[in-house]
């Protein structure tokens, strides 16, 4: 566990300040490949996206539970096999544009940012009931994708049970822990996971609750930020990452 003194030495971020959400916010369909190219082509070098688990095993990106959102599925998505998955239509929800886009597997979103030089913020995004496992299943397969890796990709999550299993799994990937309001003993569990950060919704952040999270080393980012008043008080408050929407109101550079 982390020291609380206010002179511990804050960890070494290699991370860039701006963090496209889900790959272009909403310019794109959600947790796509078309997401992350587009989100790239706005000169974003950081990405967050949700990681669940098939029935079959398969860790695949999506958001929600169930797949009528984002997808042209019903019921759950996690208790359907990776096959029958692969075959929903992933963007017409959001244009016809990117009618027939696709589900990916987050080890074919790996490839693309190995390949780019790009960086992940891997948010474990379980099937209720599946925590562990797939805290597991993606701590295991980031740790082979990355494996060599100048820089690995950061493992966050609500879901302490899913961060734990992760950090039994692979302790050498970076952990955070994402709250969305200061529930009792939130700090705590961040320290007991060995996180590098805490992800909390911006509008928690304050002088002080920075100062706390910078105190034990950790690093302060946030979520979901598309105002620019919002980007200039986070910035003013020494905050370390800001996850937006909005790629095409920020300049990452």
């Amino acid at each position: 566990m982390k020291p609380t003194n206010a002179v511990t030495t804050l960890i070494d971020w290699p991370y860039p300040l701006w963090i496209a959400h889900r790959g272009a916010g909403k310019l794109a369909p959600e947790n796509t490949l078309a997401a992350f190219r587009l989100g790239a082509e706005h000169g974003y070098r950081m990405f967050e996206c949700d990681a669940k688990l098939s029935a079959d095993g398969v860790v695949f990106l999506m958001h929600d539970a169930t797949l009528e959102r984002t997808t042209s599925g019903q019921g759950i998505g996690g208790d359907l096999a990776w096959q029958a998955l692969s075959q929903l239509d992933a963007g017409s929800w959001h244009s016809r544009t990117c009618a027939g886009e696709a589900l990916p597997t987050l080890e074919a979103l790996a490839r693309f940012c190995l390949a780019n030089g790009h960086h992940l913020n891997i948010e474990i995004k379980p099937t209720p009931g599946t925590e562990a496992a797939t805290g597991e299943a993606v701590a295991r397969l980031a740790a082979r994708l990355w494996d060599g890796a100048a820089v690995p990709p950061l493992l966050t999550s609500f879901k302490p049970d899913a961060l734990a299993a992760a950090q039994q799994t692979a302790p050498e990937l970076p952990r955070g822990l994402l709250i969305d309001s200061l529930w009792d003993g939130w700090f705590e569990k961040a320290l007991a996971l060995d996180s590098v950060a805490v992800v909390a919704n911006y509008a928690l952040w304050d002088a002080a609750t920075v100062a706390q999270v910078h105190g034990a080393g950790m690093r302060c980012l946030s979520y979901t930020v598309n105002d620019d008043w919002a980007a200039q008080h986070l910035l003013a408050l020494g905050t370390d990452g800001i996850i937006t929407d909005r790629v095409d109101l920020f300049s990452p550079s």
